[in-house]
């Protein structure tokens, strides 16, 4: 007899429909399983045949032949055991012939006991499900919840394959999980830091805000102990509240990964990834024989944090500068290629020379001048250029640091305010050419969007030639102005907003020129 029950597998984050076709000759007695499988597939056929026994039901003395179809494309992993058993049941009539199961797909890793176990990337693949027409998914306990984040499609939580078969048949309906998008919007923005937290350094925080606003990356310049850290960590509670479509992607991509906490259904809050400086370029980009989102992926919609920037090694760092602008990676094996999302913050971080102390007025520095210049040459120049706001931060002073009555400083919910107030204003200003942030414009919507008056014009002439930028930087010098406008409320970028992005954007220039 001929059956078919309906999977989905995985490739990168995206899902696609898997067909699991099982046909039952008698007489005969085995167990093919075909369709382009790889080895954990093809061990599917000794958990499915011990599952069987195991959850009470007999395992057909048939020949049987499983395809995965389509059959070109490759199948990797375990979820699809509890379709591959589902489709035997039903051709050997276990499941009731009667049953459609055409508008039903069925993910999930089997135990020996037939209990069904949790896989990764599960909500990829209800994506996928639902998008494909199906109006039912069948996943593990453990799975459902974050499934039940996708709507347009009917989530099913399945303890084991007789609980499934017995809904199938109609004798005991299983309860569908239920997802409650208010509480998704209820923990957005909790966090347990806060701006207020942070003294002084007003024109580092100024510059945290104009980041925000626009989506660009940021570099921050000091000696150790005046607060990088602090500031980065913070930046994530500024920035706007993830959307649920945002969420969405975001968590596909931890989903895939395996990093989705178990109590969460969706990520409610941006990420913000802080890998050691000891990292290699696949733990940063992705990789693997069966490719894997990297630091970069992890950090999709939210923000990634590289500590100590010289010290990463070159070959790292410029591994970020076709995702920087790309917002995306490709990542090519000879299984074939997948695509992971990566727009993300980038904020670095860096001391000015190797013992931390060039420039400072309290502490003498003990690096030679070459010294200094090699340390700072570890950034490449395009590396560089790829960053938009380049600040330095000076020493707090004691009493900076130990008065008790120092001035309130601002709370993240009220610089997030204004950060949100300005990306309204820029994509009401953009209309139909509408971006998620300024940081995103292409070289057309810099040129339709970033306007200066004549002054402003004028003042950035003069720096484009004195500071010898390339075409690059002066496209990002733009965006920074036309982000620092939106956060005033202005059509036109005047002579202030432009003087103000240029004086984030030059300290390379004391290091590098």
């Amino acid at each position: 007899m001929f059956s078919a029950t309906y999977s989905a597998g995985l490739s990168g984050i995206e899902g696609f429909p898997v067909t699991v076709e099982c046909n039952q000759k008698n007489n005969l007695e085995g167990f093919e399983l075909v369709g382009l499988p790889d080895l954990a597939v093809k061990e599917a056929k000794e958990r499915v045949r011990t599952a069987c026994t195991n959850s009470g039901f007999p395992f057909p003395y048939t020949y049987i032949t499983v395809n995965l179809a389509p059959a070109d494309r490759k199948k990797e992993g375990s979820a699809f055991d509890a379709a591959i058993l589902a489709a035997i049941f039903h051709s050997g009539g276990i499941i009731h012939r009667g049953v459609d199961m055409r508008d039903k797909c069925i993910v999930g890793e089997l135990s020996l006991s037939g209990r069904l176990r949790a896989v990764r990337g599960i909500l990829c693949m209800c994506v996928a499900a639902r998008d494909s027409g199906f109006r039912e998914f069948y996943t593990s306990l453990d799975n459902a919840r974050e499934a039940a984040a996708v709507e347009g499609i009917t989530v099913y939580g399945v303890p084991d394959m007789r609980a499934l078969v017995r809904h199938l048949n109609g004798e005991e309906r299983l309860t569908p999980t239920p997802c409650d998008h208010s509480a998704f919007g209820k923990s957005a923005n909790r966090y347990r830091t806060d701006f207020s937290d942070v003294r002084g350094q007003a024109l580092a925080k100024r510059a945290m805000e104009i980041a925000a606003a626009g989506g660009h990356n940021i570099l921050l310049i000091g000696p150790p102990g005046t607060g990088k850290s602090m500031l980065a960590k913070r930046l994530p509670t500024i920035l706007p509240p993830l959307t649920v479509a945002e969420a969405i992607e975001t968590t596909k991509v931890h989903s895939v990964a395996g990093t989705l906490p178990r109590d969460a259904s969706l990520l409610s809050v941006r990420p913000f990834r802080a890998p050691h400086h000891t990292m290699s370029p696949v733990s940063l980009v992705g990789g693997g024989a069966s490719p894997r989102p990297g630091e970069i992926s992890l950090a999709n919609n939210g923000v990634l944090f590289l500590d100590e920037l010289p010290e990463f090694p070159k070959q790292v760092t410029d591994a970020l500068r076709q995702p920087l602008e790309d917002r995306e990676v490709t990542i090519t094996r000879a299984s074939g290629r997948v695509t992971f999302p990566s727009s993300f913050m980038l904020v670095a971080a860096m001391n000015p020379c190797r013992c931390g102390y060039f420039g400072d007025p309290t502490h003498p520095c003990t690096c030679k001048p070459e010294d200094v210049r090699r340390y700072m040459s570890r950034i490449s120049g395009p590396m560089l250029d790829r960053i938009d706001i380049q600040i330095e931060l000076s020493a707090l002073s004691y009493d900076d640091l130990s008065a008790k009555e120092a001035p309130a400083s601002e709370s993240s919910d009220t610089i997030r305010e204004r950060v949100c107030r300005a990306r309204d204003y820029a994509r009401s200003r953009m209309g139909s050419d509408a971006v998620s942030c300024n940081a995103l414009l292409d070289a057309a919507g810099v040129q339709k969007h970033c306007i200066l008056d004549e002054s402003a014009n004028a003042i950035f002439r003069t720096a484009y030639e004195n500071l010898g930028l390339s075409a690059r930087g002066h496209d990002r010098i733009l965006r920074v102005a036309r982000t620092i406008a939106d956060l005033d409320g202005s059509e036109l970028i005047g002579a202030r907003h432009i003087a103000e992005a240029i004086q984030m954007r030059s300290l390379d220039r004391k290091y590098w020129s």
